[in-house]
């Protein structure tokens, strides 16, 4: 067990991969699409007008030497654009309609590059730890000065390739193109593709893009009160909800699996709500809520504190979604409760609260959040939002080269945001907290993180 400190000069992290950009191309779709103009978005879609960018980094394979790799992934790409065709079009603004953003189908195409690095893939750094400078491995996707909305890539591949024979697959997608579930489930019909010729197979996972399963109400029903929402002005996006402060610190912070076995036996015998995620959620949010002790006045702790954190609606809507669907299908689920019990409390009510979030994301409440943006166009809200990407599964895809070393996203810390990554050995070897957080509130933090685990007998 222990931390590391990223990107505050603790560790130091390479910052030049030394890139040679071997080829750029623009890829169109193989064959026929569906017969549309434009894609609808949900509201859901709307607040999350910007890039993620991932990366996939998988060891050297003498089967598979970079051209076959390149020309296998190419020709992937190009057909996969036939069933998800809104990939290869570009975002536009309605006029009229409250500057609602759609997807014009117009396949003009996603960006592939090929690079090559000089060094070899154990020079780069460990890959668990995300290195702001890894956005180099996925710099086709990066947002151009200058270039309209409308001008702009939805998705940018970029295939970079180390002296060792491992390789990088860097991929840049507007996240309104796809959520975690549905960028999984399109990393898996791409290995299908690249793995050989399946014409007549169907896809693994067939992709819906229907979104309008998800679409506002007539008229809209707010049916209940939402404190996890704020409004804001309608083009804001979450990234742009509050700026991060110039001194900003991030660091990774280490879960064992027996940490997190320690965490839950604090909760017997509320064993059915004492998951790893709502343990560790709930684990951050005292941390949290201790690191501004020295600073919070007693009318501060008496206040409501929250947790935020992403739900998978899937399932909870009536009818449920199909398993395909492709799009933005997850809310912001809420645990609450006074600041002083958050910091001091017994540690089982707050597993409680964390996990009353995703228990109240019936149908019903779903469709009021989704109204709720529809009428009051604004952004969920809270002491802190917890995003997890660990247990996506990007690591388990299977191409034909192998599955991936690791995969992690490029590294953005904003302030309260708390990124729960997988370790190197996978979901159940515990689990990587990439926390930013300002000045002294960071080493308090850090401290609390560690201090109140339960300690061995």
């Amino acid at each position: 067990m222990g931390s590391h400190a990223v990107g505050n000069g603790d560790i130091p992290l390479l910052q030049d991969f030394k890139l040679t950009i071997l080829s750029s191309s623009i890829l169109h779709p193989s064959g026929p699409m569906e017969s549309r103009s434009t894609l609808f978005l949900s509201n859901i879609d709307q607040i999350l007008n910007f890039n993620v960018e991932t990366i996939h980094f998988f060891a050297a394979n003498p089967d598979f030497p970079p051209e076959t790799v390149a020309e296998k992934l190419r020709s992937a790409v190009k057909r996969v654009l036939v069933p998800y065709d809104f990939l290869a079009g570009r975002l536009i603004r309605l006029e009229g309609k409250e500057g609602r953003l759609e997807i014009d189908c117009n396949s003009a195409g996603v960006e592939f590059l090929v690079a090559e690095s000089e060094l070899r893939l154990d020079q780069i750094g460990e890959l668990e730890y995300p290195n702001p400078a890894f956005r180099q491995l996925a710099a086709a996707g990066a947002v151009r000065e200058g270039l309209k909305m409308e001008d702009r890539f939805l998705c940018s591949f970029q295939l970079t390739f180390f002296k060792c024979g491992g390789f990088a697959l860097g991929i840049s997608n507007n996240h309104v193109t796809f959520d975690g579930i549905s960028f999984k489930n399109f990393l898996q019909n791409l290995a299908f593709l690249a793995a050989g010729d399946h014409h007549r197979l169907p896809l693994p996972i067939p992709p819906f893009t229907n979104r309008h399963l998800l679409s506002t109400r007539s008229p809209p029903r707010v049916t209940f009160s939402h404190p996890e929402l704020i409004e804001t002005p309608f083009f804001s996006t979450i990234l742009e909800a509050e700026p991060s402060p110039s001194n900003l610190r991030f660091k990774l912070l280490r879960l064992s699996a027996a940490d997190i076995s320690s965490l839950k036996l604090l909760v017997q015998p509320r064993a059915t709500r004492a998951t790893s995620f709502n343990v560790v959620v709930a684990h951050l949010w005292r941390c949290k809520m201790r690191s501004l002790l020295p600073e919070s006045s007693p009318e501060d702790l008496k206040r409501a504190s929250m947790v935020l954190y992403a739900v998978d609606i899937r399932k909870k809507v009536s009818p449920p979604l199909p398993p395909g669907y492709a799009g933005n299908a997850v809310l912001t689920a809420y645990g609450a409760a006074a600041r002083e019990e958050v910091a001091g409390g017994e540690f089982g009510k707050l597993v409680e609260a964390v996990a009353k979030g995703a228990e109240r994301m019936d149908d019903e409440y779903a469709r009021s959040v989704i109204d709720w943006g529809a009428v009051y166009r604004g952004l969920p809200k809270g002491d802190m939002f917890v995003s997890s990407w660990w247990r996506l599964g990007f690591a388990d895809v299977d191409f034909p080269w192998g599955k991936a070393l690791y995969t992690c996203p490029v590294a953005d810390p904003k302030r309260d945001v708390a990124l729960l990554l997988p370790s190197i050995g996978g979901a159940e070897d515990g689990v990587n907290v990439l926390v930013a957080l300002q000045g002294e509130e960071m080493d308090r933090f850090e401290e609390y993180f560690y201090k109140l685990l339960p300690k061995d007998e």
